[in-house]
C-alpha cells in the first residue's frame, strides 16, 4: 500500500500563502495534487497541513482526513522528516501498514507523472531506505564554490590534492530537490533525519528541479510550467 503525501505548511516568508496561490490556473497544490490521485500505484493521498482552508480543499478532493498538523510541526524550524513521520502514524492507523511512503514537494509544480513511476521503480528494484531527486549541481565545492579563510581570502571549499582545473574533472555533486521522494517505511519510523540509512539519488534533468521559495523562483517556475503546457507535458490549464 503507498501512501502520497503533500506537505504544505500554511506560512511561508519568501512568498506568504504559496502553497494555496495560484499558478497557471489552478492553486499551486493541485499540480502535485493531481499527480497523486492521477497515479494508479497510489493507494491513499493525504496532506499535512496547518492551513484548514487548504486542508478542506484537499479533502473535498479525495485525501483522507488525518487532520491539521501539530503546532510544532508547523513552523518554519519544523523539519520535512518529522513531518513524515507524523504523517505516516496519523495514515497507517486509518489505512494499515504501508509498502512505500511518496512525498510531492507542493513548491515542485515541474515534475512529470513519469518522474513519480520511474522513482517507484527505482525504489522497488534497490529497495533502499530512501529514494531522493536529484539534479546535478550547477555549482561544484571541488572546482567552482569558494569560501573565505580567517584572513577573508577565498579558497576552493573541498580541494583535492591532485587540484581541479576544469569542472569535468571534479567528482559528481548532487543537488537535494523536493521533487519526489520514496520512503521505505520501517526507515521513516526507527530514523530521526534523512541520511540514517541508504539514501539513493534518482536524478532528474535541470529544468525540472526548480522550486519556489521566493518571488524570482515562482517567476521562474511559472515560466517554465507554462512552457510545459504548451509543449503538451502537463494537463490542459492556462498561465495568467
Amino acid at each position: 500500500m503507498i501512501i502520497g503525501h503533500i506537505g504544505a505548511r500554511k506560512g511561508s516568508k519568501g512568498v506568504p500563502g504559496k502553497n494555496f496561490r495560484p499558478i497557471c490556473g489552478k492553486p499551486l497544490i493541485d499540480w502535485s495534487l493531481d499527480q497523486l490521485f492521477a497515479d494508479p500505484q497510489v493507494d491513499a493521498v493525504v496532506v499535512s497541513t496547518d492551513d484548514e482552508a487548504m486542508y478542506e480543499h484537499a479533502v473535498k478532493r479525495g485525501a483522507l482526513e488525518i487532520g491539521l498538523r501539530p503546532a510544532h510541526l508547523a513552523t518554519d524550524t519544523a523539519g520535512k522528516f518529522g513531518v513524515w513521520q507524523h504523517a505516516l502514524e496519523v495514515t497507517e492507523a486509518i489505512t494499515g501498514p504501508a509498502t512505500a511512503f511518496l512525498d510531492l514537494d507542493c513548491t515542485s509544480p515541474l515534475r512529470l507523472a513519469s518522474d513519480i513511476t520511474d522513482a517507484l521503480a527505482l525504489f522497488e528494484a534497490e529497495k533502499p531506505d530512501m529514494v531522493m531527486s536529484c539534479c546535478e549541481a550547477r555549482k561544484n565545492p571541488y572546482f567552482n564554490l569558494v569560501e573565505p579563510d580567517a584572513t577573508g581570502a577565498l579558497h576552493v571549499s573541498k580541494p583535492l590534492p591532485s587540484g581541479v582545473v576544469a569542472r569535468q574533472q571534479a567528482p559528481v555533486v548532487y543537488e537535494h530537490v523536493g521533487v519526489v521522494y520514496v520512503v521505505a517505511p520501517d526507515y521513516l519510523r526507527r530514523a530521526s533525519g534523512l541520511y540514517e540509512g541508504r539514501v539513493i539519488p534518482y536524478v532528474l534533468s535541470p529544468e525540472r528541479c526548480h522550486d519556489v521559495d521566493s518571488p524570482f523562483d515562482w517567476r521562474i517556475v511559472e515560466f517554465l510550467l507554462k512552457a510545459q503546457i504548451e509543449a503538451g507535458e502537463k494537463p490542459s490549464a492556462s498561465c495568467i
